[in-house]
């Protein structure tokens, strides 16, 4: 039987080099993408999360990764998600980094209009001003001006027009409600949330209730986990990842 692969997926205006720092505290195999729109795959373009779930199977095919382990951190936890919800073959474990379930209907519409001024701005304006901007919103709150300063830096590789296309194609107005999902799935579910962020701490909180299936990890950080506590969480993913193969139906 084929070895199970740790599949790693960044975050919006990430790309495969962010796992750096946990990566090598991994004993078995492991594999991290670049996302449509991102790294050495600016040139790939998706419209939904159909097709991001169809770029994901056939980048695992390629790899010749048959059983795998997901890992996704914000987006990549997101379409992790979504891809986790239509039950892959192949898929053992889901491992979700401060990334939200899905909006309801009513919340949608106030979402999107929120993401496409976001692409707008990111097509037309000039990316430091507008990453400078991103990185001033309220979920990073935990950073200071030096880590804010580094980390624009890190993003000025991308190409604004990717970027929002990516941002459209997968807002999160767009994304299917999958809070009962999570709540019914037999698939093992690791949600790991940042104390210091506030919103997907309480969001986490509300999806591991008590008798959910859920195992909640509450890290003392804030959005961005693995590059703030890259030794604890590092740890942490280590662990999950040698964990025993649960049988899910």
């Amino acid at each position: 039987m084929a070895e199970i692969t740790t599949v790693l997926l960044h975050g919006l205006l990430g790309d495969q080099h962010d796992w750096a720092s946990v990566t090598h505290h991994l004993t078995g195999p492991w594999l991290a993408l670049d996302l449509p729109g991102h790294g050495e795959r600016q040139d790939l373009d998706v419209a939904d999360f159909a097709e991001c779930d169809h770029w994901l199977r056939d980048t695992l095919s390629q790899h010749g990764v048959t059983r795998y382990r997901l890992a996704g951190y914000s987006l990549g936890g997101r379409i992790a998600l979504y891809h986790a919800s239509l039950q892959p073959q192949g898929l053992t474990a889901l491992w979700l980094e401060n990334s939200h379930p899905g909006l309801p209907e009513v919340e949608r519409a106030m979402r999107l209009a929120h993401d496409a001024r976001w692409a707008h701005r990111f097509e037309s304006e000039p990316l430091p001003t507008v990453l400078h901007d991103w990185y001033c919103q309220g979920v990073f709150s935990d950073l200071d001006t030096q880590e804010r300063e580094h980390l624009i830096v890190r993003r000025l590789g991308n190409r604004g027009e990717a970027v929002a296309a990516m941002l459209r194609a997968t807002s999160l107005g767009h994304q299917p409600e999958l809070r009962t999902w999570l709540a019914t799935t037999t698939l093992p579910v690791t949600y790991v949330a940042g104390r210091q962020d506030h919103k997907f701490h309480n969001l986490a909180c509300q999806l591991a209730t008590p008798g959910s299936t859920i195992d909640l990890r509450v890290l003392d950080g804030g959005h961005n986990l693995h590059a703030a506590l890259p030794e604890v969480y590092a740890r942490e993913l280590a662990r999950w990842a040698t964990q025993p193969e649960e049988k899910s139906t």
